[in-house]
């Protein structure tokens, strides 16, 4: 996949404070890329600097092989994206707000601010003035401004603040319909962990200013790890454990009378069933225990959470 946006061993200082320490990653064409973190980790103070709205104190930034300090006009042509909320002219329509930013970026035709409107849900809604919007509308009239140009990147800091759980929704089912096929590379920062595990395909874990990992949410939650938790339920877990010990002694564990708990590959659960059957143990299911974005998280920061 296209590396869309590089990121090579960024950092920045504001006074003697090391706000940024020496991360590099990389968000790729066609993926949701969640940045995540507690709130003064860093995530905003990293994005400003790729738009353009802070300067690096050193390191590197590529936004489509374009480097941002050689040629900052062709790089941020390739960019849209909102940080904090949009700024939006409350007297006007959502149609003239899209039509006036249009004016910033060559070749916007009006049938690509209607276009960028159905996009995100507001067609029906543009002749309307902003100041009478709810807050969700406004983020979708952001959105689709930043939309407009067809940028290849598209950077949203804490997008969900202050909507209703439908809001979130709708805005997380556009940011995936954009990724996955219209190829647009997105990077999302968010603290709000449960929602980025729903809409991620990537993650990068920033806590006090230095990049912890970038890991694939799958790996990070178990699904699609090469060991997992299962949990057997059975009658005689004391029994089950008794038979499985030979074999499995450092994984297995009792949760009480009615559960254990084994850390296997999925390939090797079927054995462990056939041999509990062999033993006449009583078997009476078998789930996967994935966890959640939020555990990961607090054990990649080591239940990091508080801020300094």
């Amino acid at each position: 996949m296209e590396s869309v946006l590089k990121i090579e061993r960024l950092s920045k200082s504001f006074g003697r404070k090391k706000i940024i320490d020496d991360i590099s990653f990389e968000v790729r064409a066609g993926e949701v890329f969640g940045f995540l973190g507690p709130n003064g980790a860093g995530k905003t103070t990293t994005l400003k600097m790729v738009m353009g709205f802070l300067a690096v104190d050193s390191g590197t930034i590529s936004i489509s092989g374009c480097n941002l300090r050689d040629d900052y006009e062709h790089a941020m042509s390739q960019l849209g994206g909102i940080v904090e909320n949009p700024e939006l002219y409350q007297d006007l329509s959502g149609r003239v707000n899209l039509e006036m930013y249009a004016r910033l970026h060559d070749g916007v035709s009006k049938e690509r601010v209607q276009e960028v409107a159905t996009l995100v849900g507001m067609e029906t809604r543009l002749n309307e003035k902003i100041k009478k919007y709810s807050l969700g509308m406004k983020q979708r009239i952001g959105l689709a401004q930043a939309l407009l140009h067809k940028p290849k990147l598209l950077i949203l800091d804490e997008p969900t603040n202050g909507l209703d759980p439908a809001g979130i929704r709708e805005l997380r089912d556009i940011l995936k319909k954009l990724a996955h096929e219209e190829n647009v590379a997105v990077l999302v920062s968010s603290h709000l962990l449960s929602e980025m595990q729903l809409m991620c395909d990537r993650v990068g874990i920033i806590h006090k200013g230095k990049l912890l990992g970038v890991k694939p949410i799958g790996e990070l939650t178990g699904a699609g790890a090469a060991g997992a938790v299962y949990r057997f339920i059975t009658s005689q877990a004391e029994e089950a454990i008794e038979v499985l010990k030979p074999v499995y002694e450092e994984n297995i564990k009792m949760i009480d009378q009615g559960f254990l708990e084994l850390t296997l590959e999925t390939e090797k659960v079927p054995a462990v069933i056939r041999l509990l059957a062999i033993k006449g143990i009583n078997l009476y299911g078998v789930n996967r225990q994935d966890s959640s974005l939020e555990d990961a998280f607090l054990q990649v920061t080591g239940g990091g959470l508080k801020i300094d």
